[in-house]
Protein backbone atom coordinates (compact mmCIF):
# COMPACT_ATOMS: atom_id res chain seq x y z
CA UNK A 1 0.00 0.00 0.00
CA UNK A 2 1.19 3.50 -0.76
CA UNK A 3 1.12 5.08 2.68
CA UNK A 4 1.83 8.57 3.94
CA UNK A 5 0.69 10.50 6.96
CA UNK A 6 -1.51 13.52 6.73
CA UNK A 7 -5.07 14.70 6.69
CA UNK A 8 -5.74 14.93 2.98
CA UNK A 9 -9.22 15.80 1.84
CA UNK A 10 -11.71 13.62 0.06
CA UNK A 11 -10.55 11.67 -2.92
CA UNK A 12 -13.51 11.21 -5.26
CA UNK A 13 -12.81 7.87 -6.87
CA UNK A 14 -16.24 7.43 -8.41
CA UNK A 15 -14.64 6.10 -11.57
CA UNK A 16 -13.05 3.13 -9.82
CA UNK A 17 -15.95 1.60 -7.92
CA UNK A 18 -15.68 -2.12 -8.41
CA UNK A 19 -12.50 -1.65 -10.40
CA UNK A 20 -10.80 -4.97 -10.85
CA UNK A 21 -7.14 -5.57 -11.45
CA UNK A 22 -4.98 -8.65 -11.12
CA UNK A 23 -5.79 -8.83 -7.43
CA UNK A 24 -9.51 -8.04 -7.64
CA UNK A 25 -11.41 -4.95 -6.50
CA UNK A 26 -9.49 -1.89 -5.34
CA UNK A 27 -10.20 1.12 -3.12
CA UNK A 28 -8.59 4.47 -3.99
CA UNK A 29 -8.03 7.73 -2.14
CA UNK A 30 -5.94 10.90 -2.07
CA UNK A 31 -3.34 11.41 0.64
CA UNK A 32 -0.40 13.81 0.96
CA UNK A 33 -1.31 15.29 -2.40
CA UNK A 34 -1.03 11.98 -4.24
CA UNK A 35 -3.40 9.29 -5.48
CA UNK A 36 -3.25 5.88 -3.79
CA UNK A 37 -4.96 2.55 -4.35
CA UNK A 38 -4.97 -0.80 -2.54
CA UNK A 39 -6.81 -4.08 -2.83
CA UNK A 40 -10.24 -4.20 -1.27
CA UNK A 41 -11.31 -7.12 0.92
CA UNK A 42 -14.90 -7.78 1.90
CA UNK A 43 -16.23 -11.15 3.00
CA UNK A 44 -19.73 -9.66 2.98
CA UNK A 45 -19.39 -8.95 -0.73
CA UNK A 46 -19.61 -5.16 -0.27
CA UNK A 47 -18.33 -3.07 -3.17
CA UNK A 48 -15.33 -0.81 -2.51
CA UNK A 49 -16.42 2.68 -1.41
CA UNK A 50 -16.47 5.34 -4.08
CA UNK A 51 -15.25 8.17 -1.86
CA UNK A 52 -12.59 7.95 0.86
CA UNK A 53 -11.28 10.51 3.33
CA UNK A 54 -8.35 10.13 5.71
CA UNK A 55 -9.40 10.03 9.37
CA UNK A 56 -7.54 9.88 12.65
CA UNK A 57 -7.70 10.55 16.37
CA UNK A 58 -8.91 14.12 15.82
CA UNK A 59 -11.97 13.00 13.82
CA UNK A 60 -15.24 13.82 15.60
CA UNK A 61 -17.89 11.14 15.85
CA UNK A 62 -20.64 13.43 14.49
CA UNK A 63 -18.54 14.28 11.43
CA UNK A 64 -17.68 10.61 10.86
CA UNK A 65 -21.35 9.64 11.16
CA UNK A 66 -22.41 12.31 8.65
CA UNK A 67 -19.78 11.22 6.14
CA UNK A 68 -20.57 7.53 6.56
CA UNK A 69 -24.29 8.15 6.04
CA UNK A 70 -23.44 10.08 2.86
CA UNK A 71 -21.41 7.13 1.56
CA UNK A 72 -17.92 8.48 2.26
CA UNK A 73 -15.56 5.97 3.85
CA UNK A 74 -12.93 6.89 6.42
CA UNK A 75 -9.46 5.35 6.12
CA UNK A 76 -8.07 5.33 9.65
CA UNK A 77 -4.53 6.56 10.38
CA UNK A 78 -4.77 7.04 14.14
CA UNK A 79 -4.71 4.83 17.22
CA UNK A 80 -6.41 1.46 16.67
CA UNK A 81 -8.25 1.51 20.00
CA UNK A 82 -9.59 4.97 19.19
CA UNK A 83 -10.94 3.56 15.95
CA UNK A 84 -12.83 0.93 17.95
CA UNK A 85 -14.29 3.66 20.15
CA UNK A 86 -15.34 5.62 17.08
CA UNK A 87 -17.08 2.55 15.66
CA UNK A 88 -18.99 2.16 18.92
CA UNK A 89 -19.97 5.83 18.77
CA UNK A 90 -21.26 5.36 15.21
CA UNK A 91 -23.30 2.35 16.34
CA UNK A 92 -24.88 4.36 19.15
CA UNK A 93 -25.93 7.05 16.71
CA UNK A 94 -27.44 4.50 14.35
CA UNK A 95 -29.30 2.64 17.09
CA UNK A 96 -30.76 5.60 18.96
CA UNK A 97 -34.54 5.93 18.55
CA UNK A 98 -35.95 8.87 16.60
CA UNK A 99 -36.78 11.92 18.67
CA UNK A 100 -40.38 12.07 17.53
CA UNK A 101 -41.50 8.65 16.37
CA UNK A 102 -44.31 8.89 13.88
CA UNK A 103 -47.52 7.10 14.59
CA UNK A 104 -47.87 4.39 12.02
CA UNK A 105 -50.07 1.40 11.61
CA UNK A 106 -48.55 -1.73 13.10
CA UNK A 107 -46.74 -3.56 10.26
CA UNK A 108 -47.56 -7.13 9.41
CA UNK A 109 -45.06 -9.82 10.32
CA UNK A 110 -43.84 -9.97 6.72
CA UNK A 111 -43.44 -6.18 6.61
CA UNK A 112 -41.67 -6.19 9.98
CA UNK A 113 -39.24 -8.81 8.70
CA UNK A 114 -38.37 -6.88 5.55
CA UNK A 115 -38.06 -3.60 7.45
CA UNK A 116 -35.79 -5.34 9.93
CA UNK A 117 -33.54 -6.66 7.16
CA UNK A 118 -33.42 -3.26 5.45
CA UNK A 119 -32.44 -1.58 8.71
CA UNK A 120 -29.76 -4.20 9.42
CA UNK A 121 -28.36 -3.86 5.90
CA UNK A 122 -28.21 -0.06 6.18
CA UNK A 123 -26.59 -0.33 9.60
CA UNK A 124 -23.94 -2.69 8.21
CA UNK A 125 -23.23 -0.37 5.26
CA UNK A 126 -22.79 2.65 7.51
CA UNK A 127 -20.57 0.88 10.04
CA UNK A 128 -18.59 -0.63 7.18
CA UNK A 129 -17.38 2.84 6.18
CA UNK A 130 -14.60 2.88 8.78
CA UNK A 131 -11.61 1.31 7.05
CA UNK A 132 -8.36 -0.19 8.33
CA UNK A 133 -5.14 -0.48 6.28
CA UNK A 134 -3.09 -3.67 6.19
CA UNK A 135 0.52 -4.22 5.28
CA UNK A 136 1.76 -7.52 3.77
CA UNK A 137 1.34 -10.48 6.09
CA UNK A 138 -1.88 -9.19 7.68
CA UNK A 139 -0.09 -6.52 9.71
CA UNK A 140 -2.12 -3.51 10.90
CA UNK A 141 0.25 -0.49 10.86
CA UNK A 142 -1.54 1.48 13.57
CA UNK A 143 -0.64 2.36 17.15
CA UNK A 144 -1.92 -0.14 19.73
CA UNK A 145 -3.12 -2.47 16.99
CA UNK A 146 -3.53 -6.10 18.09
CA UNK A 147 -1.79 -9.02 16.45
CA UNK A 148 -4.43 -10.24 14.00
CA UNK A 149 -2.19 -12.38 11.79
CA UNK A 150 -3.69 -15.70 12.85
CA UNK A 151 -7.29 -14.47 12.78
CA UNK A 152 -6.87 -13.05 9.27
CA UNK A 153 -4.96 -16.09 8.02
CA UNK A 154 -7.77 -18.39 9.21
CA UNK A 155 -10.31 -16.36 7.23
CA UNK A 156 -8.32 -15.13 4.23
CA UNK A 157 -5.37 -17.47 3.96
CA UNK A 158 -1.80 -16.20 3.73
CA UNK A 159 -1.28 -12.83 2.04
CA UNK A 160 1.93 -11.04 1.09
CA UNK A 161 0.33 -7.87 -0.30
CA UNK A 162 -1.27 -4.79 1.29
CA UNK A 163 -5.02 -4.33 1.36
CA UNK A 164 -7.86 -2.42 3.02
CA UNK A 165 -10.92 -3.79 4.81
CA UNK A 166 -13.54 -2.42 7.18
CA UNK A 167 -12.89 -2.34 10.91
CA UNK A 168 -16.26 -4.01 11.42
CA UNK A 169 -15.18 -6.98 9.33
CA UNK A 170 -11.83 -7.17 11.10
CA UNK A 171 -13.55 -7.28 14.49
CA UNK A 172 -15.74 -10.08 13.13
CA UNK A 173 -12.61 -12.02 12.16
CA UNK A 174 -11.16 -11.49 15.63
CA UNK A 175 -14.37 -12.68 17.27
CA UNK A 176 -14.53 -15.74 15.02
CA UNK A 177 -10.93 -16.59 15.87
CA UNK A 178 -11.72 -16.38 19.58
CA UNK A 179 -14.74 -18.69 19.15
CA UNK A 180 -12.58 -21.08 17.16
CA UNK A 181 -9.96 -21.14 19.89
CA UNK A 182 -12.41 -21.42 22.77
CA UNK A 183 -15.02 -23.67 21.16
CA UNK A 184 -18.71 -24.09 21.93
CA UNK A 185 -19.62 -26.64 24.63
CA UNK A 186 -22.20 -29.16 23.42
CA UNK A 187 -24.21 -30.92 26.17
CA UNK A 188 -25.20 -33.67 23.73
CA UNK A 189 -21.50 -34.47 23.37
CA UNK A 190 -20.97 -34.69 27.11
CA UNK A 191 -19.75 -31.09 27.25
CA UNK A 192 -17.08 -31.61 24.58
CA UNK A 193 -16.61 -28.58 22.38
CA UNK A 194 -17.20 -27.82 18.74
CA UNK A 195 -14.76 -25.30 17.26
CA UNK A 196 -16.46 -23.29 14.50
CA UNK A 197 -14.39 -21.75 11.73
CA UNK A 198 -14.93 -18.29 10.27
CA UNK A 199 -17.91 -18.35 7.93
CA UNK A 200 -19.32 -21.63 9.31
CA UNK A 201 -22.54 -21.49 11.33
CA UNK A 202 -21.79 -21.94 15.02
CA UNK A 203 -24.03 -24.29 17.07
CA UNK A 204 -24.66 -21.68 19.76
CA UNK A 205 -28.39 -22.36 19.42
CA UNK A 206 -28.20 -25.86 20.82
CA UNK A 207 -31.86 -26.84 20.72
CA UNK A 208 -31.56 -28.42 17.29
CA UNK A 209 -28.57 -30.45 18.47
CA UNK A 210 -30.53 -31.64 21.51
CA UNK A 211 -33.36 -32.82 19.27
CA UNK A 212 -30.97 -35.03 17.28
CA UNK A 213 -29.57 -36.37 20.54
CA UNK A 214 -33.04 -37.24 21.89
CA UNK A 215 -34.95 -38.58 18.87
CA UNK A 216 -35.39 -42.38 18.78
CA UNK A 217 -32.82 -43.88 16.42
CA UNK A 218 -34.07 -46.12 13.61
CA UNK A 219 -32.13 -49.38 13.09
CA UNK A 220 -29.56 -47.69 10.86
CA UNK A 221 -25.92 -48.68 10.41
CA UNK A 222 -25.30 -45.83 7.92
CA UNK A 223 -26.43 -42.22 8.29
CA UNK A 224 -26.07 -39.14 6.09
CA UNK A 225 -25.66 -35.66 7.59
CA UNK A 226 -26.64 -33.28 4.78
CA UNK A 227 -25.03 -29.85 5.01
CA UNK A 228 -22.87 -30.78 7.98
CA UNK A 229 -21.33 -27.35 8.69
CA UNK A 230 -19.20 -27.78 11.82
CA UNK A 231 -19.90 -31.53 11.86
CA UNK A 232 -21.74 -31.33 15.17
CA UNK A 233 -24.72 -33.49 14.15
CA UNK A 234 -22.48 -36.11 12.54
CA UNK A 235 -20.51 -36.30 15.79
CA UNK A 236 -23.69 -36.67 17.85
CA UNK A 237 -24.89 -39.54 15.64
CA UNK A 238 -21.50 -41.25 15.88
CA UNK A 239 -21.49 -40.88 19.67
CA UNK A 240 -25.01 -42.38 19.72
CA UNK A 241 -23.69 -45.53 18.09
CA UNK A 242 -24.30 -45.14 14.35
CA UNK A 243 -21.52 -47.19 12.79
CA UNK A 244 -20.90 -44.99 9.74
CA UNK A 245 -21.87 -41.36 9.17
CA UNK A 246 -21.25 -39.63 5.85
CA UNK A 247 -21.26 -35.86 6.38
CA UNK A 248 -21.63 -33.70 3.27
CA UNK A 249 -21.13 -30.04 2.49
CA UNK A 250 -20.09 -28.02 -0.55
CA UNK A 251 -18.40 -25.13 1.29
CA UNK A 252 -14.61 -25.60 1.63
CA UNK A 253 -14.62 -23.80 4.98
CA UNK A 254 -17.30 -26.12 6.34
CA UNK A 255 -15.47 -29.19 5.08
CA UNK A 256 -12.24 -28.11 6.78
CA UNK A 257 -14.14 -27.27 9.95
CA UNK A 258 -16.00 -30.60 10.07
CA UNK A 259 -12.79 -32.53 9.46
CA UNK A 260 -11.04 -30.69 12.28
CA UNK A 261 -13.91 -31.24 14.72
CA UNK A 262 -14.24 -34.94 13.98
CA UNK A 263 -10.53 -35.31 14.68
CA UNK A 264 -10.81 -33.37 17.93
CA UNK A 265 -13.74 -35.54 19.03
CA UNK A 266 -12.02 -38.77 17.98
CA UNK A 267 -14.86 -39.96 15.73
CA UNK A 268 -12.99 -40.15 12.43
CA UNK A 269 -13.34 -43.94 12.50
CA UNK A 270 -17.11 -43.44 12.13
CA UNK A 271 -17.50 -40.10 10.34
CA UNK A 272 -16.44 -39.45 6.76
CA UNK A 273 -16.61 -35.86 5.49
CA UNK A 274 -17.45 -35.64 1.78
CA UNK A 275 -17.78 -32.69 -0.57
CA UNK A 276 -21.21 -32.86 -2.20
CA UNK A 277 -24.17 -30.67 -3.05
CA UNK A 278 -26.67 -32.33 -0.69
CA UNK A 279 -26.55 -36.12 -1.12
CA UNK A 280 -23.61 -38.52 -1.44
CA UNK A 281 -23.87 -41.73 -3.44
CA UNK A 282 -25.93 -44.61 -2.09
CA UNK A 283 -28.61 -45.01 0.57
CA UNK A 284 -28.78 -44.76 4.33
CA UNK A 285 -31.08 -45.86 7.13
CA UNK A 286 -31.03 -42.35 8.61
CA UNK A 287 -30.64 -39.04 6.79
CA UNK A 288 -30.46 -35.80 8.77
CA UNK A 289 -30.67 -32.23 7.51
CA UNK A 290 -30.79 -28.88 9.31
CA UNK A 291 -31.24 -26.44 6.40
CA UNK A 292 -31.34 -22.64 6.73
CA UNK A 293 -34.67 -21.83 8.30
CA UNK A 294 -35.74 -18.62 6.51
CA UNK A 295 -36.71 -18.64 2.80
CA UNK A 296 -35.15 -15.31 1.82
CA UNK A 297 -32.23 -14.12 -0.25
CA UNK A 298 -28.94 -13.72 1.65
CA UNK A 299 -27.54 -10.21 1.51
CA UNK A 300 -23.98 -11.49 1.90
CA UNK A 301 -22.11 -14.81 1.51
CA UNK A 302 -21.98 -15.17 5.30
CA UNK A 303 -25.81 -15.24 5.51
CA UNK A 304 -26.21 -18.49 3.58
CA UNK A 305 -26.41 -20.42 6.86
CA UNK A 306 -29.51 -18.43 7.83
CA UNK A 307 -31.32 -17.70 4.58
CA UNK A 308 -32.33 -20.27 1.97
CA UNK A 309 -33.48 -18.45 -1.20
CA UNK A 310 -36.53 -20.14 -2.66
CA UNK A 311 -36.14 -22.86 0.00
CA UNK A 312 -33.65 -24.49 -2.38
CA UNK A 313 -31.91 -26.62 0.23
CA UNK A 314 -35.15 -27.59 1.96
CA UNK A 315 -36.77 -28.75 -1.27
CA UNK A 316 -33.56 -30.36 -2.52
CA UNK A 317 -33.38 -32.41 0.66
CA UNK A 318 -37.05 -33.44 0.48
CA UNK A 319 -36.97 -34.21 -3.25
CA UNK A 320 -34.02 -36.58 -2.89
CA UNK A 321 -34.91 -38.16 0.43
CA UNK A 322 -37.11 -41.05 -0.69
CA UNK A 323 -34.63 -42.38 -3.24
CA UNK A 324 -31.72 -42.21 -0.78
CA UNK A 325 -33.49 -43.86 2.16
CA UNK A 326 -33.31 -47.54 2.94
CA UNK A 327 -36.78 -49.16 2.81
CA UNK A 328 -37.41 -48.75 6.56
CA UNK A 329 -35.19 -45.71 7.01
CA UNK A 330 -36.03 -42.28 8.37
CA UNK A 331 -35.23 -38.75 7.32
CA UNK A 332 -34.92 -36.16 10.06
CA UNK A 333 -35.68 -32.60 9.02
CA UNK A 334 -34.81 -30.04 11.69
CA UNK A 335 -36.70 -26.82 11.00
CA UNK A 336 -37.89 -23.81 12.96
CA UNK A 337 -41.37 -22.43 12.33
CA UNK A 338 -40.02 -18.85 12.45
CA UNK A 339 -40.66 -18.51 8.70
CA UNK A 340 -44.28 -19.52 9.28
CA UNK A 341 -44.63 -17.01 12.12
CA UNK A 342 -43.23 -14.31 9.83
CA UNK A 343 -45.66 -15.22 7.05
CA UNK A 344 -42.87 -16.33 4.71
CA UNK A 345 -44.04 -19.93 4.49
CA UNK A 346 -47.30 -21.69 5.37
CA UNK A 347 -47.50 -24.95 7.30
CA UNK A 348 -49.69 -26.35 4.53
CA UNK A 349 -46.92 -25.60 2.02
CA UNK A 350 -44.47 -27.62 4.09
CA UNK A 351 -46.86 -30.56 4.44
CA UNK A 352 -47.60 -30.45 0.73
CA UNK A 353 -43.86 -30.54 0.02
CA UNK A 354 -43.66 -33.73 2.09
CA UNK A 355 -46.45 -35.35 0.12
CA UNK A 356 -45.09 -34.19 -3.25
CA UNK A 357 -41.77 -35.83 -2.38
CA UNK A 358 -43.43 -39.17 -1.54
CA UNK A 359 -42.93 -38.80 2.20
CA UNK A 360 -45.08 -39.20 5.27
CA UNK A 361 -44.59 -37.91 8.81
CA UNK A 362 -44.22 -40.65 11.42
CA UNK A 363 -43.39 -38.40 14.35
CA UNK A 364 -42.28 -34.98 15.44
CA UNK A 365 -40.27 -33.63 18.37
CA UNK A 366 -40.66 -29.97 19.33
CA UNK A 367 -38.65 -27.60 21.48
CA UNK A 368 -38.78 -23.91 22.30
CA UNK A 369 -35.79 -21.65 21.56
CA UNK A 370 -33.50 -20.69 24.41
CA UNK A 371 -31.68 -17.76 22.77
CA UNK A 372 -32.00 -14.31 24.44
CA UNK A 373 -33.81 -12.61 21.55
CA UNK A 374 -36.83 -14.86 22.06
CA UNK A 375 -37.39 -13.12 25.41
CA UNK A 376 -36.52 -9.58 24.29
CA UNK A 377 -39.70 -7.48 23.86
CA UNK A 378 -37.67 -4.75 22.10
CA UNK A 379 -36.59 -7.09 19.31
CA UNK A 380 -38.33 -5.99 16.07
CA UNK A 381 -39.33 -9.61 15.41
CA UNK A 382 -40.35 -10.37 18.99
CA UNK A 383 -43.94 -11.32 18.09
CA UNK A 384 -42.62 -14.05 15.77
CA UNK A 385 -39.74 -15.17 17.98
CA UNK A 386 -41.74 -15.52 21.20
CA UNK A 387 -43.91 -18.27 19.69
CA UNK A 388 -41.12 -19.95 17.71
CA UNK A 389 -40.86 -23.73 17.86
CA UNK A 390 -38.02 -25.83 16.47
CA UNK A 391 -39.13 -29.27 15.26
CA UNK A 392 -37.48 -32.49 14.24
CA UNK A 393 -39.78 -34.03 11.63
CA UNK A 394 -39.41 -37.80 11.32
CA UNK A 395 -40.11 -38.70 7.69
CA UNK A 396 -40.40 -42.00 5.85
CA UNK A 397 -41.28 -43.12 2.37
CA UNK A 398 -44.99 -42.62 1.88
CA UNK A 399 -47.41 -45.53 1.95
CA UNK A 400 -50.21 -43.70 0.20
CA UNK A 401 -51.81 -42.37 3.36
CA UNK A 402 -52.19 -38.75 4.32
CA UNK A 403 -49.27 -37.19 6.18
CA UNK A 404 -50.05 -36.11 9.73
CA UNK A 405 -48.25 -33.25 11.38
CA UNK A 406 -50.59 -30.32 12.01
Amino acid sequence: MNGGKGTAGAGDTSGVEGAVGLDGAVVCWQEDGADHCARWRSESGAAPPRRVEIAGDETRADDAYRLACEGTALLWRGDFQNARQLLQALARRIDRPPRRPRRKAEPSQVQAFHLYRQARAQRARTLGMLLIPFEPGHIVPLRRAPDVVQACTEAYGSDDQPYVTSLRELLGLIGAHEWRQKGVPIPALGGDRIHPHYGVFSPVRGEYVDLVAEAPLPPATVAFDIGTGTGVLAAVLARRGVQRVIATDQDPRALACANENTRRLDVTDRVEVVQADLYPEGRAGLIVCNPPWVPAKPSSPLEHAVYDPGSRMLHGFLDGLAVHLEPDGEGWLILSDLAENLGLRARDDLLQAFRASGLEVVGRLDTAPAHPRAADPDDPLHAARVTEVTSLWRLRRGSGGRSPGR
